[in-house]
């Protein structure tokens, strides 16, 4: 029935009732009585009649016609082609091929540039198709979901509306709400929207009642994720409201271009870091009458990502260092870099919003029942995928802190408290995922804005 439905639509070739009535029109006045109209087998035998059974009699009986009511436009909707504000549209309904666009590609040097045409590697390369087309759809959709977000977000809201706004877009765009067991671990969140304001360098994030608004005067870092099938898409940029502080977010923006510049298979991540901290702390910045040094902050770091898991166990500095550790074919890396004007060097504060649990759990018994109950939770809606208090919240937990900091205190759950510099600093932050093809490095999250 369906087809035959939609066969009659395309035989009409129309959408709405003022058009059936606009072809009736033009049909009458080429003669026909009647509009084009799709096959109908019930009403043609009502029109054949029956056969003649009074000689002139029967052939003077007329045809009964029955009158057609004009079908209501149905069929197949055409996919649309364009992201909505807010971005609510699928992603794979934009890009029904299901080939999703290519990042920036960056050839090797010196000894690797042989990659660039080497057949072999060629080929193996395009043996990871279903892995590279993972990671470009969720790197199309952190590109929407943060443009979008750089182009709503103002002063006087609040941190948590633009949290959800976020992280509302990217659950759309995957078509991974969130709510049913074990979906998020299919797609969507890959961990909690960093937004960390002035002195604070990363992992705040509003729990239920964070009341804090945006001011134009703050430097705010916006860090989130997208995953599909694990594939993770790490990447930040920063805003601020006032020109003086420009310098700073010039200076990070190309510390962390440095560094993926000079990733690559082979490359020492000492000497990575190296070149990193030469670019930025060649800038200064000037803030409210007074010319800051920027500061690389030291002890924090880029860092490899696996499946479903933000951080594989390599790190990449953004300082000089004696770290002979080097990049390898086939492996992913958020290159990211932070800035500051105050210590360049950051401690734990403030309320921990941030949790992950471990890779290498241990097996160990749980008293509390919360406990128990809660990492079966995590375990089914998350697993190794960080996740905040919110995404808790969200999903109908209550009264779980004790259990969470049993799992904590145990070893199964780890909690990431903000980052912060001292009081009345400001810090900047860029970031972006690299894969290390074994022909090219693609740099996945690259867009016209950074």
């Amino acid at each position: 029935m369906a087809a035959q439905a939609a066969d009659a639509l395309a035989n009409l070739k129309v959408k709405d009732p003022e058009a059936v009535m606009a072809s009736a029109a033009a049909a009458k006045a080429n003669g026909n009585g009647n509009a084009p109209e799709a096959d109908d087998s019930e009403d043609e035998e009502d029109e054949k009649g029956a056969p003649a059974e009074g000689g002139a009699d029967g052939a003077a009986k007329k045809k009964r016609k029955r009158k057609r009511k004009p079908k209501k436009a149905g069929g197949a909707v055409a996919n649309p082609t364009k992201q909505s504000d807010p971005p609510r549209v699928l992603l794979s309904n934009l890009f029904p091929s299901g080939e999703y666009p290519i990042g920036q590609e960056v050839e090797y040097r010196d000894e690797n540039l042989y990659r660039t045409t080497n057949e072999e590697k060629r080929a193996l390369d395009r043996m990871n198709n279903d892995f590279l087309q993972e990671y470009r759809q969720g790197a199309e959709i952190h590109r929407q979901v943060r443009q979008w977000a750089q182009k709503n977000i103002k002063p006087g809201q609040s941190l948590t509306e633009i949290a959800e706004g976020i992280e509302d877009g990217v659950r759309a765009l995957t078509g991974h709400p969130g709510l049913e067991e074990g979906d998020n671990i299919k797609g969507g969140i890959a961990f909690p929207t960093g937004l960390n304001l002035d002195h604070i360098a990363a992992h705040y994030s509003p729990n239920a009642g964070n009341k804090t608004l945006l001011s134009k005067d703050n430097v705010m870092k916006v860090d989130f994720g997208v995953h599909i099938n694990g594939r993770i898409v790490d990447s930040a940029f920063t805003m601020a409201f006032d020109p003086m502080y420009d310098n700073l977010l010039e200076a990070v923006k190309q510390g962390t271009n440095t560094g993926i510049k000079e990733a690559g298979i082979d490359a020492r991540m000492g000497e990575i870091g190296a070149a990193i901290q030469e670019t930025m702390e060649s800038y200064e910045c000037e803030i409210n009458g007074k010319t800051y040094p920027i500061k690389c902050i030291r002890n924090l770091n880029g860092h490899d990502i696996r499946q479903w898991q933000i951080h594989g166990g390599k790190s990449v500095p953004i300082v000089k260092s004696n770290d002979q550790t080097k990049m390898e074919e086939g492996e992913v890396f958020a290159i990211e870099t932070f800035g500051s004007t105050g210590n360049g060097y950051v401690q734990d504060d403030y309320e921990t919003s941030h949790y992950a649990k471990r890779a290498d759990a241990p097996k160990v018994g749980l008293g509390i029942g919360s406990a128990k109950k809660l990492l079966n939770v995590i375990n089914k809606n998350f697993g190794t995928l960080p996740f905040c208090r919110r995404y808790l919240d969200r999903l109908g937990q209550e009264k779980y802190l004790l259990g969470l900091n049993s799992l904590v205190s145990h070893g199964i759950v780890e909690a990431y408290p903000p980052l912060v510099d001292k009081k009345g600093s400001y810090t900047a932050q860029f970031e972006h995922t690299i894969l290390l093809r074994p022909n090219v490095k693609e740099v996945i999250s690259r867009g016209d804005d950074y």
